[in-house]
Protein backbone atom coordinates (compact mmCIF):
# COMPACT_ATOMS: atom_id res chain seq x y z
CA UNK A 1 0.00 0.00 0.00
CA UNK A 2 0.96 3.60 -0.70
CA UNK A 3 0.20 6.58 0.94
CA UNK A 4 -2.93 7.04 -2.10
CA UNK A 5 -4.15 3.85 -0.63
CA UNK A 6 -4.69 4.46 3.05
CA UNK A 7 -6.01 7.90 1.94
CA UNK A 8 -8.25 6.25 -0.35
CA UNK A 9 -9.51 4.09 2.50
CA UNK A 10 -9.45 7.34 5.26
CA UNK A 11 -11.93 8.94 2.84
CA UNK A 12 -14.21 6.06 2.98
CA UNK A 13 -14.37 5.82 6.64
CA UNK A 14 -15.48 9.35 6.69
CA UNK A 15 -17.86 9.12 3.80
CA UNK A 16 -20.11 6.28 6.03
CA UNK A 17 -21.19 9.92 8.37
CA UNK A 18 -22.24 7.46 11.38
CA UNK A 19 -19.52 8.96 13.60
CA UNK A 20 -20.24 11.99 15.84
CA UNK A 21 -18.11 14.91 14.84
CA UNK A 22 -15.62 14.89 17.94
CA UNK A 23 -14.64 11.39 16.28
CA UNK A 24 -14.34 12.53 12.91
CA UNK A 25 -12.05 15.49 14.41
CA UNK A 26 -9.58 13.32 16.49
CA UNK A 27 -9.45 10.83 13.60
CA UNK A 28 -8.26 13.58 11.08
CA UNK A 29 -5.65 14.36 13.60
CA UNK A 30 -4.86 11.01 14.19
CA UNK A 31 -4.57 10.15 10.36
CA UNK A 32 -2.59 13.81 9.36
CA UNK A 33 0.03 12.41 12.28
CA UNK A 34 -0.04 8.97 10.24
CA UNK A 35 0.86 10.68 6.86
CA UNK A 36 3.62 12.84 8.57
CA UNK A 37 5.54 9.99 10.39
CA UNK A 38 4.72 7.09 7.36
CA UNK A 39 5.73 3.50 7.63
CA UNK A 40 8.05 2.40 9.46
CA UNK A 41 10.98 0.95 7.82
CA UNK A 42 14.55 -0.66 9.07
CA UNK A 43 16.31 2.89 9.64
CA UNK A 44 13.76 3.03 12.84
CA UNK A 45 15.20 1.43 15.81
CA UNK A 46 12.52 -0.43 16.64
CA UNK A 47 11.49 -1.57 13.49
CA UNK A 48 15.36 -2.82 12.17
CA UNK A 49 14.88 -6.55 12.53
CA UNK A 50 11.28 -6.23 10.43
CA UNK A 51 10.92 -6.60 7.24
CA UNK A 52 7.50 -4.56 6.15
CA UNK A 53 8.04 -5.26 2.30
CA UNK A 54 5.06 -7.99 2.43
CA UNK A 55 2.65 -4.60 3.25
CA UNK A 56 4.13 -2.19 1.18
CA UNK A 57 3.70 -4.48 -1.75
CA UNK A 58 -0.07 -5.67 -1.26
CA UNK A 59 -3.35 -3.30 -1.44
CA UNK A 60 -6.01 -3.90 1.23
CA UNK A 61 -9.20 -2.23 1.57
CA UNK A 62 -11.72 -1.78 5.04
CA UNK A 63 -14.16 -4.04 5.47
CA UNK A 64 -18.36 -3.25 4.44
CA UNK A 65 -21.17 -4.76 5.57
CA UNK A 66 -21.36 -7.39 2.93
CA UNK A 67 -18.26 -8.86 3.97
CA UNK A 68 -19.90 -10.19 6.66
CA UNK A 69 -20.12 -14.17 5.73
CA UNK A 70 -21.93 -16.92 7.95
CA UNK A 71 -20.70 -19.82 5.84
CA UNK A 72 -17.68 -20.60 7.81
CA UNK A 73 -17.47 -23.89 10.34
CA UNK A 74 -16.96 -22.03 13.65
CA UNK A 75 -16.99 -25.15 14.98
CA UNK A 76 -13.54 -25.73 14.30
CA UNK A 77 -12.00 -22.59 16.06
CA UNK A 78 -13.81 -23.21 19.51
CA UNK A 79 -12.59 -24.58 22.91
CA UNK A 80 -14.45 -26.53 25.14
CA UNK A 81 -16.16 -25.36 28.03
CA UNK A 82 -15.61 -21.75 26.90
CA UNK A 83 -18.52 -18.84 25.99
CA UNK A 84 -17.49 -17.68 22.25
CA UNK A 85 -18.03 -14.61 20.78
CA UNK A 86 -17.58 -14.34 17.03
CA UNK A 87 -15.99 -11.45 14.96
CA UNK A 88 -16.06 -11.64 11.22
CA UNK A 89 -14.28 -9.48 9.25
CA UNK A 90 -14.34 -7.05 11.97
CA UNK A 91 -18.21 -7.37 12.45
CA UNK A 92 -19.78 -8.87 15.85
CA UNK A 93 -22.49 -11.89 15.03
CA UNK A 94 -24.25 -11.59 18.15
CA UNK A 95 -26.85 -14.28 16.87
CA UNK A 96 -24.22 -17.29 16.74
CA UNK A 97 -22.14 -15.74 19.65
CA UNK A 98 -22.35 -17.15 23.09
CA UNK A 99 -21.97 -14.37 25.81
CA UNK A 100 -22.39 -14.75 29.84
CA UNK A 101 -24.91 -13.05 31.59
CA UNK A 102 -22.50 -11.28 33.59
CA UNK A 103 -20.54 -9.87 30.62
CA UNK A 104 -21.78 -6.79 29.34
CA UNK A 105 -21.42 -6.37 25.24
CA UNK A 106 -21.04 -2.99 24.19
CA UNK A 107 -20.26 -1.33 20.89
CA UNK A 108 -17.24 1.25 20.99
CA UNK A 109 -19.75 4.04 20.39
CA UNK A 110 -21.73 2.88 23.29
CA UNK A 111 -19.04 2.74 25.14
CA UNK A 112 -17.74 5.85 24.62
CA UNK A 113 -21.32 7.81 24.94
CA UNK A 114 -21.01 6.13 28.60
CA UNK A 115 -17.82 7.46 29.23
CA UNK A 116 -18.48 10.52 28.36
CA UNK A 117 -16.35 10.47 24.85
CA UNK A 118 -13.37 10.31 26.60
CA UNK A 119 -10.91 8.62 24.09
CA UNK A 120 -8.33 6.28 25.60
CA UNK A 121 -4.83 7.03 24.96
CA UNK A 122 -2.27 5.36 22.82
CA UNK A 123 1.31 5.96 21.65
CA UNK A 124 1.85 8.41 18.57
CA UNK A 125 3.09 4.91 16.94
CA UNK A 126 2.04 4.31 12.96
CA UNK A 127 -0.04 1.66 13.48
CA UNK A 128 -1.94 3.03 16.41
CA UNK A 129 -2.43 6.16 14.99
CA UNK A 130 -3.88 4.01 11.55
CA UNK A 131 -6.12 2.56 13.80
CA UNK A 132 -7.52 5.33 15.52
CA UNK A 133 -8.11 6.55 11.64
CA UNK A 134 -9.45 4.11 10.28
CA UNK A 135 -11.18 1.87 13.39
CA UNK A 136 -14.45 0.72 11.71
CA UNK A 137 -15.24 -2.08 14.06
CA UNK A 138 -14.43 -3.28 17.70
CA UNK A 139 -16.46 -4.32 21.26
CA UNK A 140 -16.38 -3.16 24.90
CA UNK A 141 -16.65 -6.09 27.49
CA UNK A 142 -17.11 -4.63 30.75
CA UNK A 143 -17.21 -7.30 33.69
CA UNK A 144 -19.20 -5.38 37.06
CA UNK A 145 -17.72 -5.05 41.09
CA UNK A 146 -17.43 -8.40 42.69
CA UNK A 147 -18.00 -10.45 39.96
CA UNK A 148 -16.45 -13.95 38.83
CA UNK A 149 -17.35 -15.44 35.15
CA UNK A 150 -17.43 -19.39 35.83
CA UNK A 151 -15.78 -20.58 32.32
CA UNK A 152 -13.53 -18.08 29.98
CA UNK A 153 -14.66 -15.92 27.32
CA UNK A 154 -12.97 -16.85 23.65
CA UNK A 155 -13.18 -13.93 21.31
CA UNK A 156 -12.90 -15.38 18.06
CA UNK A 157 -11.70 -12.74 15.29
CA UNK A 158 -12.04 -14.68 11.83
CA UNK A 159 -11.27 -13.45 8.61
CA UNK A 160 -12.88 -14.74 5.64
CA UNK A 161 -14.00 -14.13 1.96
CA UNK A 162 -11.59 -13.05 -1.43
CA UNK A 163 -10.80 -9.99 -0.92
CA UNK A 164 -7.05 -8.73 0.93
CA UNK A 165 -9.15 -6.41 3.65
CA UNK A 166 -7.36 -4.15 6.50
CA UNK A 167 -9.61 -3.91 9.87
CA UNK A 168 -8.70 -1.89 12.63
CA UNK A 169 -10.51 -3.17 15.35
CA UNK A 170 -10.32 -1.36 19.02
CA UNK A 171 -11.45 -3.75 22.43
CA UNK A 172 -11.96 -2.39 25.75
CA UNK A 173 -12.08 -5.11 28.59
CA UNK A 174 -13.31 -3.63 31.66
CA UNK A 175 -12.64 -5.43 35.02
CA UNK A 176 -14.28 -4.14 37.89
CA UNK A 177 -13.10 -4.30 41.67
CA UNK A 178 -12.97 -7.75 42.88
CA UNK A 179 -14.33 -9.52 40.07
CA UNK A 180 -12.18 -11.81 38.05
CA UNK A 181 -12.62 -13.57 34.40
CA UNK A 182 -10.54 -15.19 31.77
CA UNK A 183 -10.67 -13.65 28.56
CA UNK A 184 -9.07 -15.17 24.73
CA UNK A 185 -8.68 -13.82 22.01
CA UNK A 186 -7.97 -15.68 19.03
CA UNK A 187 -7.20 -14.68 15.76
CA UNK A 188 -7.78 -16.99 12.61
CA UNK A 189 -8.48 -16.51 8.90
CA UNK A 190 -9.76 -18.47 5.94
CA UNK A 191 -8.18 -16.03 3.39
CA UNK A 192 -4.88 -16.44 1.92
CA UNK A 193 -3.66 -12.49 2.82
CA UNK A 194 -5.15 -10.03 4.98
CA UNK A 195 -4.08 -7.00 7.33
CA UNK A 196 -5.44 -6.74 11.32
CA UNK A 197 -4.10 -3.82 12.82
CA UNK A 198 -5.48 -3.96 16.36
CA UNK A 199 -5.29 -2.19 20.02
CA UNK A 200 -6.60 -3.98 23.43
CA UNK A 201 -6.94 -1.94 26.22
CA UNK A 202 -7.17 -3.35 29.38
CA UNK A 203 -8.21 -2.02 32.98
CA UNK A 204 -7.48 -4.02 35.82
CA UNK A 205 -9.65 -2.43 39.15
CA UNK A 206 -8.90 -2.56 42.65
CA UNK A 207 -8.25 -6.20 43.95
CA UNK A 208 -9.50 -7.92 40.71
CA UNK A 209 -7.99 -10.38 38.59
CA UNK A 210 -7.67 -10.64 34.30
CA UNK A 211 -6.36 -14.24 32.91
CA UNK A 212 -5.53 -12.78 29.43
CA UNK A 213 -4.39 -15.07 26.56
CA UNK A 214 -4.15 -14.58 22.79
CA UNK A 215 -3.48 -16.82 19.82
CA UNK A 216 -2.28 -15.62 16.76
CA UNK A 217 -3.33 -18.36 14.20
CA UNK A 218 -3.67 -16.70 10.90
CA UNK A 219 -2.95 -17.98 7.20
CA UNK A 220 0.66 -17.79 5.76
CA UNK A 221 0.09 -14.58 3.72
CA UNK A 222 -1.36 -12.40 6.99
CA UNK A 223 -0.22 -9.56 8.76
CA UNK A 224 -1.37 -9.21 12.65
CA UNK A 225 0.10 -6.11 14.07
CA UNK A 226 -1.53 -5.57 17.76
CA UNK A 227 -1.20 -2.86 20.59
CA UNK A 228 -2.41 -3.35 24.27
CA UNK A 229 -2.20 -1.20 26.94
CA UNK A 230 -3.38 -2.55 30.19
CA UNK A 231 -3.83 -0.49 33.58
CA UNK A 232 -3.57 -2.03 37.03
CA UNK A 233 -4.80 -0.71 40.47
CA UNK A 234 -4.01 -1.72 43.83
CA UNK A 235 -3.78 -5.18 44.51
CA UNK A 236 -4.89 -6.19 41.02
CA UNK A 237 -3.20 -9.33 39.13
CA UNK A 238 -2.78 -9.83 35.19
CA UNK A 239 -1.68 -12.98 33.65
CA UNK A 240 -1.11 -12.80 29.90
CA UNK A 241 -0.13 -15.57 27.66
CA UNK A 242 0.17 -15.23 23.93
CA UNK A 243 0.57 -17.97 21.29
CA UNK A 244 2.12 -17.33 17.97
CA UNK A 245 2.49 -20.66 15.51
CA UNK A 246 1.67 -18.76 12.10
CA UNK A 247 1.21 -16.24 10.21
CA UNK A 248 3.80 -14.40 7.56
CA UNK A 249 4.66 -10.97 10.09
CA UNK A 250 2.74 -10.61 13.73
CA UNK A 251 4.31 -8.28 16.20
CA UNK A 252 2.87 -7.41 19.76
CA UNK A 253 3.52 -4.06 21.62
CA UNK A 254 2.37 -4.38 25.04
CA UNK A 255 2.18 -1.56 27.42
CA UNK A 256 1.91 -2.77 31.59
CA UNK A 257 1.27 0.39 33.69
CA UNK A 258 1.50 -1.02 37.89
CA UNK A 259 -0.02 2.07 38.83
CA UNK A 260 -1.64 0.00 41.89
CA UNK A 261 0.09 -0.93 45.07
CA UNK A 262 0.54 -4.24 45.20
CA UNK A 263 -0.31 -5.22 41.85
CA UNK A 264 1.36 -7.84 40.18
CA UNK A 265 1.31 -8.75 36.75
CA UNK A 266 2.92 -12.36 34.42
CA UNK A 267 3.70 -12.10 30.84
CA UNK A 268 4.68 -15.01 29.11
CA UNK A 269 4.25 -16.82 25.80
CA UNK A 270 5.56 -19.37 23.43
CA UNK A 271 5.92 -18.56 19.20
CA UNK A 272 6.43 -21.42 16.58
CA UNK A 273 7.69 -20.24 13.44
CA UNK A 274 8.85 -21.82 10.20
CA UNK A 275 9.36 -20.95 6.69
CA UNK A 276 9.86 -17.47 6.09
CA UNK A 277 7.82 -16.18 8.92
CA UNK A 278 8.49 -13.10 11.21
CA UNK A 279 7.36 -12.28 15.14
CA UNK A 280 8.21 -9.82 17.26
CA UNK A 281 6.81 -8.98 21.07
CA UNK A 282 7.93 -5.38 22.46
CA UNK A 283 7.47 -5.34 25.84
CA UNK A 284 6.94 -2.47 28.59
CA UNK A 285 6.28 -3.42 32.02
CA UNK A 286 6.09 -0.07 33.85
CA UNK A 287 6.21 0.34 37.90
CA UNK A 288 4.68 3.35 39.16
CA UNK A 289 3.90 2.08 42.44
CA UNK A 290 5.78 0.43 45.74
CA UNK A 291 5.11 -3.12 46.60
CA UNK A 292 4.74 -4.87 43.27
CA UNK A 293 5.63 -8.20 41.04
CA UNK A 294 6.60 -8.21 37.51
CA UNK A 295 7.40 -11.23 35.22
CA UNK A 296 8.39 -11.61 31.74
CA UNK A 297 9.03 -15.49 29.95
CA UNK A 298 9.24 -16.14 26.47
CA UNK A 299 9.83 -18.70 24.51
CA UNK A 300 10.30 -18.95 20.53
CA UNK A 301 11.24 -21.84 18.25
CA UNK A 302 12.36 -21.12 15.11
CA UNK A 303 12.98 -23.12 11.70
CA UNK A 304 13.87 -23.05 8.36
CA UNK A 305 14.40 -18.86 7.76
CA UNK A 306 11.84 -17.71 10.12
CA UNK A 307 12.95 -14.81 12.42
CA UNK A 308 11.80 -13.48 15.88
CA UNK A 309 11.95 -10.52 18.50
CA UNK A 310 11.94 -9.98 21.80
CA UNK A 311 12.39 -6.38 23.18
CA UNK A 312 11.27 -6.51 27.01
CA UNK A 313 12.02 -3.44 29.03
CA UNK A 314 11.42 -3.09 32.55
CA UNK A 315 10.96 0.14 34.19
CA UNK A 316 11.13 0.91 37.84
CA UNK A 317 10.24 4.27 38.68
CA UNK A 318 12.09 6.36 42.02
CA UNK A 319 9.51 5.50 44.51
CA UNK A 320 8.76 1.73 43.31
CA UNK A 321 10.66 0.60 46.04
CA UNK A 322 10.10 -3.47 47.27
CA UNK A 323 9.58 -4.02 43.41
CA UNK A 324 10.34 -7.74 42.04
CA UNK A 325 11.08 -8.18 38.83
CA UNK A 326 12.38 -11.04 36.11
CA UNK A 327 12.95 -11.15 32.64
CA UNK A 328 13.52 -14.11 30.82
CA UNK A 329 13.72 -14.83 26.84
CA UNK A 330 14.50 -18.48 25.43
CA UNK A 331 14.99 -19.25 21.88
CA UNK A 332 15.42 -22.87 19.98
CA UNK A 333 16.81 -22.57 16.78
CA UNK A 334 16.23 -25.37 14.49
CA UNK A 335 17.63 -24.58 11.29
CA UNK A 336 21.37 -22.43 10.59
CA UNK A 337 18.98 -20.05 8.41
CA UNK A 338 16.55 -19.06 11.60
CA UNK A 339 17.48 -16.27 13.28
CA UNK A 340 16.25 -14.46 16.87
CA UNK A 341 17.46 -10.79 17.98
CA UNK A 342 16.45 -10.94 22.30
CA UNK A 343 16.68 -7.37 23.82
CA UNK A 344 15.66 -7.74 28.01
CA UNK A 345 16.43 -4.37 29.53
CA UNK A 346 15.83 -3.26 32.95
CA UNK A 347 15.71 0.80 34.00
CA UNK A 348 15.91 0.69 37.55
CA UNK A 349 15.71 4.35 39.42
CA UNK A 350 14.87 2.75 42.90
CA UNK A 351 17.06 1.71 45.27
CA UNK A 352 15.42 -1.44 47.13
CA UNK A 353 14.26 -3.99 44.47
CA UNK A 354 15.12 -7.46 43.35
CA UNK A 355 15.25 -7.30 39.72
CA UNK A 356 16.73 -9.75 37.02
CA UNK A 357 17.11 -10.81 33.57
CA UNK A 358 18.58 -13.38 31.06
CA UNK A 359 18.32 -14.35 27.73
CA UNK A 360 19.78 -17.37 25.77
CA UNK A 361 19.58 -18.63 22.03
CA UNK A 362 21.04 -21.38 20.80
CA UNK A 363 19.87 -25.27 18.96
CA UNK A 364 19.46 -28.50 20.18
CA UNK A 365 21.68 -29.71 22.70
CA UNK A 366 23.90 -32.87 20.67
CA UNK A 367 24.97 -34.13 23.61
CA UNK A 368 21.36 -34.71 24.94
CA UNK A 369 20.65 -35.89 21.23
CA UNK A 370 23.71 -38.36 21.48
CA UNK A 371 22.58 -40.26 24.89
CA UNK A 372 18.73 -40.56 23.34
CA UNK A 373 19.97 -41.96 20.21
CA UNK A 374 22.62 -44.55 22.23
CA UNK A 375 19.49 -45.55 24.12
CA UNK A 376 17.62 -46.58 21.03
CA UNK A 377 15.51 -43.21 20.35
CA UNK A 378 15.80 -42.24 16.47
CA UNK A 379 16.80 -38.18 16.31
CA UNK A 380 13.57 -37.61 15.07
CA UNK A 381 11.59 -39.02 18.32
CA UNK A 382 15.09 -37.27 20.47
CA UNK A 383 14.42 -34.04 18.55
CA UNK A 384 10.74 -33.95 19.34
CA UNK A 385 11.17 -35.14 22.67
CA UNK A 386 13.33 -32.05 23.51
CA UNK A 387 11.34 -29.30 21.46
CA UNK A 388 8.13 -30.75 23.94
CA UNK A 389 10.78 -30.21 27.00
CA UNK A 390 11.66 -27.09 25.70
CA UNK A 391 7.91 -25.50 25.38
CA UNK A 392 6.46 -27.74 27.94
CA UNK A 393 7.27 -25.38 30.99
CA UNK A 394 4.90 -22.83 29.86
CA UNK A 395 2.18 -24.34 28.72
CA UNK A 396 2.02 -26.22 31.65
CA UNK A 397 1.16 -23.16 33.43
CA UNK A 398 -2.31 -22.62 31.71
CA UNK A 399 -4.39 -23.56 34.44
CA UNK A 400 -7.71 -24.59 32.09
CA UNK A 401 -7.10 -28.31 30.59
CA UNK A 402 -9.43 -27.55 27.68
CA UNK A 403 -6.83 -24.57 26.57
CA UNK A 404 -4.35 -26.28 27.61
CA UNK A 405 -5.39 -29.21 24.98
CA UNK A 406 -6.13 -27.05 23.07
CA UNK A 407 -2.89 -25.56 22.56
CA UNK A 408 -1.19 -28.42 22.79
CA UNK A 409 -2.71 -29.85 19.85
CA UNK A 410 -1.86 -27.18 17.87
CA UNK A 411 1.92 -27.62 19.16
CA UNK A 412 1.96 -31.11 18.07
CA UNK A 413 1.11 -30.21 14.97
CA UNK A 414 3.31 -27.77 14.03
CA UNK A 415 5.73 -30.24 15.68
CA UNK A 416 4.77 -32.92 13.23
CA UNK A 417 5.02 -30.62 9.80
CA UNK A 418 8.51 -29.42 11.60
CA UNK A 419 9.88 -33.14 11.97
CA UNK A 420 13.99 -32.85 12.42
Amino acid sequence: MNVNDYQNEFDKILSRKYFPERLINSRKKAFSKFLDIGIPSRKWEDWRHTDLSFLNKNDFRISETNDLSKNIDIAKYKIKNTYTLIIINGHYVEDISDAPKELKVLSNLEYLEQNNWEQKKKKDTPFDLLNTSLCDSGMSFIIGPDTHIDKPVHILFICSGDENLIINPQINIDINRSSSATIIEQYASEVSSFFQNNCVFASIKENASLNHLRIFSNANKTINISSSYIDQSDDSNYQYFQFVDSGALQRSDIYNTLKGINSTCSLSGITLLDDNKHSATYITTDHIMPNCTSFQNFKSVLNNKSSGVFNGRTIVREDSQKTNSKQSNKNLLLSDKATMNSNPQLEIYADDVKCAHGSTTGALDKEALFYMQSRGIDRESASSLLIRGFVNELMEEIDNKDLRDHLFTKFNNWLIKNKK
